[in-house]
């Protein structure tokens, strides 16, 4: 668990969650199940996902109590705004099945709309009444994240960036450290073999008996990330979470990082206003 300490108190966030990006809703719910009968007990989904509905199914199937799961879920561009936001929380509530989120982000800062400061605003209201336990971003540049703090006087507790070996923002995670923010990680695996077939994490994963998929998994992990890996494959959903099973020595925690190319294989947020 990692601590996410904010003003209403302090919330635990296990540090191995499940994502559902790309996940059609009809598949979601069966991924999900596996992941929580393999042993996660963070989900983490998003509107334009498009799958909140086969997520809740899946959390309604599990029988597990509410207290045992953390939830999170995401506003999408075009509801930003007070109104808008407020508006998006509750259909996901209701998309879900859930009375609260455990946490609540704002999915882009889309500048070109100018709005993520009122956004922002508007979770921090929702946090306060209950309806989500914590609040945050994603992929939020230290530019964005100063603007925050300067509209509003607090900055999130967490931001939740693409970053893999071969994207390793190491200057933002700098500013996280600087201001208590923790580092949230998706597309953990790069999207693709590239880093999975990388030489070097294949020389590591041999060392371990571990596959590379687990080897940078337990990169993320040593480094204080919280890490959300996606797939709809059992096999797959099993080997991330024995993940946790794998630790890496400092010389090869020190080889990983020497990996970094700024290989992006999502888009700029400065620059990504999709609405």
């Amino acid at each position: 668990m990692i601590t996410l300490a904010q003003p209403t108190g302090d919330v635990a966030i296990p540090q191995l969650g499940f994502g559902v990006w790309q996940v059609p809703d009809d598949d979601a719910q069966p991924a999900v199940e596996t992941a929580l009968e393999v042993g996660y007990r963070h989900l983490d989904t998003a509107r334009i996902y498009g799958n909140e509905h086969g997520v809740g199914r899946a959390i309604r199937a599990s029988g597990l109590a509410r207290e045992e799961l953390f939830v999170t879920t995401k506003v999408w561009n075009s509801d930003h705004g007070a109104d808008a936001t407020r508006a998006a929380i509750e259909g996901s509530l209701e998309r879900l099945g859930l009375d609260r989120l455990d946490l609540y982000l704002i999915h882009w800062p889309t500048p070109e709309q100018d709005r993520y400061s009122q956004t922002w605003s508007t979770l921090l209201q929702l946090r306060e009444e209950g309806l989500a336990r914590a609040v945050g971003v994603c992929n939020f540049h230290v530019d964005h994240l100063k603007r925050l703090r300067k509209d509003t006087g607090e900055l999130p507790v967490i931001n939740q960036v693409e970053l893999h070996p071969y994207l390793q923002q190491s200057d933002l995670r700098d500013f996280h450290v600087s201001h208590d923010i923790i580092t949230e990680a998706w597309s953990p695996l790069a999207s693709g073999r590239k880093v999975l077939d990388d030489l070097a994490v294949r020389a590591i994963a041999d060392a371990h008996g571990a596959t590379p998929a687990q080897v940078i998994l337990a990169w993320h992990r040593q480094n204080g990330f919280v890490v959300i890996p996606k797939s709809v494959t059992p096999r797959r959903i099993q080997e991330n979470f024995d993940s946790l099973g794998v630790t890496l020595s400092d010389a090869e925690m020190l080889t990983m990082t020497t990996l970094d190319r700024g290989m992006r294989t999502g888009p700029d947020p400065a620059e990504f206003n999709h609405r």
